[in-house]
């Protein structure tokens, strides 16, 4: 595992999750004030960085307009990310 400060625009999000404003807006109000305090998890397989956790931070940045995100990457193989993808 590593980290890293990533493009949000490099990090697939195959799975659709709703969210909860609140969370969301105190997370805005967090990461404008303090910075991000924990990063999201993205495995990368082949080359490709696929994120499946974090989706309320991921809002938050992107509302915030920040083209950045810390993020843990984990090296995976194509049969990890299928299970994921369950």
């Amino acid at each position: 595992m590593r980290l890293a400060t990533l493009p949000l625009s490099s990090i697939r999000r195959p799975l659709q999750r709703s969210l909860d404003e609140a969370k969301v807006q105190a997370l805005m109000a967090s990461i404008a004030a303090e910075g991000q305090k924990e990063p999201i998890d993205v495995l990368e397989v082949d080359g490709r960085l696929w994120g499946f956790n974090g989706c309320h931070r991921v809002a938050a940045h992107e509302r915030l307009g920040l083209a950045t995100i810390h993020c843990r990457v984990r090296r995976a193989t194509p049969e990890v990310l299928r299970l994921h993808m369950l």
